[in-house]
């Protein structure tokens, strides 16, 4: 897993997981351990694929919605949202003003993004990441860092809660049915391959389509640098996204740089938007997403936009 804390990446490897087993003996570590061990798959590395079993992905929603999250219906959207509740803003003539001063601030919560939740004994607070709903075809897309969804195998216990505030889903609890990766992220967890593409579907809800409820956000690929662009992402011990409006960057040819302060853990997978509804990188990268003042995100070229072709193959 990477993280980001203190101005550093931190990587807590099986090694020191097991080094810690071995002097706590029944104790917090090997408990972690045994946890970090239970919520993996070997999936198919080699692909970067990893197919859900349905009846495990319904226990992990079960296990979101008992005592952590809870669902208050509301009415769908048409299908429309943007990521800042109205029409596209231009932000190249004037329209749009950075943060001041540069750090994040508490923000409301967007119906297409979201927290990603891992529930169980892996180590992780309840929701551990954020993630965005972009659109694809079937209407059943979201997109965040891989390294939120895989390290020493798929992550099998992840669930996702769009719009997500104060311990509430508004528009439910959904899991993942299927996960795509770049095959150079499962081999040698690459940073300028840090992008995961997940499927989902809403147990105990048929043929309800994720887009059909949130809205969805619009994928640039190969954006142009530099441009002003917004940050929104889930701190780990906060139940209310952040944002920052900044500037985003090239930080040499395979990645994205967002200068803001104060956008801490948890806020990894978590969109960086243009004129407000745009994609054009998700929090991850470079040192694991950044430090305590600057963000990264892989660059949205090629190679993402050939992971995402094969997300949304029928």
């Amino acid at each position: 897993m990477f993280s980001k804390v203190h101005g550093r990446a931190v990587r807590v490897t099986v090694l020191v997981c097991v080094l810690g087993a071995l002097v706590l003996v029944g104790g917090r570590y090997l408990w972690e351990l045994r946890g970090l061990v239970a919520n993996r798959a070997d999936g198919d590395p080699a692909r970067g694929v990893y197919q859900q079993d349905p009846e495990r992905a319904d226990r992990t929603a079960a296990a979101v919605l008992d005592g952590i999250v809870r669902e208050d219906p509301v009415a769908p959207t048409d299908g429309g949202a943007f990521a800042d509740g109205g029409a596209p803003v231009d932000w190249r003539s004037g329209g749009w003003q950075p943060s001041d001063p540069l750090e994040a601030r508490p923000a409301p919560a967007e119906p297409a993004i979201g927290a990603l939740f891992s529930p169980g004994t892996d180590g992780d607070p309840d929701h551990h990441c954020s993630a965005g709903v972009v659109h694809s075809p079937q209407g059943d897309l979201i997109v965040t860092a891989a390294h939120c969804v895989y390290s020493f195998g798929f992550r099998t216990n992840l669930a996702f809660a769009p719009g997500y505030r104060d311990g509430v889903a508004p528009y439910g609890v959904w899991v993942p049915t299927r996960i795509d990766v770049d095959p150079r992220w499962t081999a040698d967890e690459d940073p300028d391959h840090d992008v995961a593409f997940i499927r989902l579907r809403r147990p105990g809800y048929p043929g309800q389509r994720l887009e059909d409820m949130t809205g969805a956000l619009r994928v640039s690929f190969r954006p142009e640098l530099p441009v002003p662009a917004r940050l929104v992402g889930y701190p780990n011990g906060s139940e209310q996204p952040l944002d920052c409006r900044s500037t985003a960057r090239a930080a040499g040819p395979a990645q994205l740089r967002f200068d803001c302060a104060d956008v801490p853990n948890g806020t990894s997978g978590g969109p960086v938007l243009t004129d407000g509804h745009t994609l054009i990188g998700v929090v991850g990268g470079r040192d694991g997403g950044g430090d305590d003042m600057t963000s990264y995100s892989s660059y949205f070229g090629d190679a993402v936009r050939a992971l995402y072709d094969r997300a949304t193959a029928p």
